[in-house]
């Protein structure tokens, strides 16, 4: 039912073992001048952090807006099927990645989802405005240029005991531009709704910030593998350019190294070392063209939002005060942890399914795959 990639095998595999414990995995410290300081409303500094391991170290604090200003988003939703919109990374029958237009939808049609009126208008709703009325929705969030984002990347990354897995709208890193970087989103079979990404692999949070689904700077490979008519004309296209910084502090690069060649060795999370930049994780050619992991240590409190909801936000679904550092509400990852769901996976149906003012409780725990009553159970209880 989530959109997501089940990536537990490779938790023991030999492969991935070997290719971490047998290279180099030192990497250079995060170099805070590739940040577009103009593009942010704090110049990047060197800040005192806690790691998730528990130790005292220093991290580079980025202060971004809600967008770049230089940055032109969009389109995302079709208004109907006589026009063209973004993109999809369709996971249900006829899996792939496909341009937003008629015959998409027709296809999606005949699958028995239903987007748009007798006259070919698309049924768009905006995810942070309640439960839609149709059934099946393309999602489009209106922007509020009022949000502040505060993130946190380890100056000097360091190895975890273990790879965290990237499951739904987990946090990636940061772009090179101070956009966030995001796994993937939900997926349509979870929520009968569509959340389209514009043609550079980006769209507007619940929240009203843009983030990035893919990586921008390389998504030119991804279309030219899965045969797709779209480009992405707002980012510079370059395989071999660095696009940003993941949450534990190793660098992300196109396809290619920056000495033009293609990695053979990549680990399971899209990693591996070379000379001159050491560990880095490299964008693939189909999409999505994210690290589906992270093997690095990540900072505590790495990702906050002034937005009145959405990820990061100091409420979560409930209303109920920020917990955990995650923009949850107390108490919320403990009720994922009960349900053997993943925190974000939970705050997704639940902010899909209405939550918090029309929550339908039956439609949320459908899609989690549990009983209503043990969703009701476990969800903390408002203050």
């Amino acid at each position: 039912m989530v959109k997501m990639t089940n990536h537990t095998a490779w938790l023991s595999s030999a492969a991935f073992v070997v290719g971490v414990c047998s290279a180099n995995i030192a990497a250079a410290d995060v170099d805070i001048s590739l940040f577009d300081a103009a593009e942010m409303l704090k110049t990047p500094e060197i800040v005192s952090c806690t790691l998730e391991n528990g130790e005292d170290a220093q991290c580079v604090q980025l202060v971004v807006p809600y967008k770049p200003t230089s940055l032109d988003i969009g389109p995302f939703c079709p208004t109907s099927l006589r026009d063209e919109g973004g993109i999809w990374d369709w996971d249900g029958e006829n899996a792939g990645l496909y341009r937003l237009n008629a015959a998409f939808f027709y296809m999606l049609e005949g699958l028995g989802y239903e987007f748009t009126d007798a006259d070919g208008t698309m049924h768009i709703s905006d995810p942070g405005a309640g439960r839609p009325e149709q059934t099946n929705t393309c999602l489009e969030a209106s922007e509020d240029d009022s949000v502040v984002i505060t993130a946190l990347i380890p100056l000097s990354p360091q190895m975890a005991d273990q790879v965290t897995d990237l499951g739904t709208v987990a946090k990636v890193g940061m772009g090179l531009d101070g956009v966030p970087i995001f796994a993937d989103a939900p997926s349509v079979l979870q929520t009968g709704h569509l959340p389209a990404l514009d043609t550079c692999g980006g769209h507007i949070d619940p929240g009203g910030w843009y983030h990035w689904h893919a990586t921008a700077t390389d998504i030119g490979s991804a279309y030219d593998e899965a045969g797709v008519d779209a480009s992405c004309a707002n980012v510079t296209q370059d395989v071999t350019a660095q696009f940003g910084y993941a949450f534990d502090g190793y660098a992300m690069y196109g396809t290619h190294d920056p000495d033009g060649s293609i990695p053979t060795d990549l680990d399971a999370c899209n990693g591996h070392f070379s000379e001159g930049i050491g560990y880095h994780y490299n964008a693939t050619a189909d999409f999505p063209n994210l690290p589906p992991c992270l093997t690095g240590v990540m900072a505590e409190q790495n990702f906050s939002t002034t937005a009145k909801g959405g990820v990061g936000a100091a409420g979560g679904p409930d209303g109920g005060p920020a917990g955990g550092g995650h923009g949850l509400p107390a108490g919320f990852e403990a009720a994922a942890e009960t349900l053997g769901v993943s925190a974000t996976d939970l705050l997704m149906a639940l902010q899909a399914a209405g939550a918090p003012q029309n929550l339908d409780a039956a439609k949320a725990a459908d899609s989690l795959g549990v009983t209503v009553e043990a969703l009701t159970a476990a969800l903390p209880q408002r203050p």
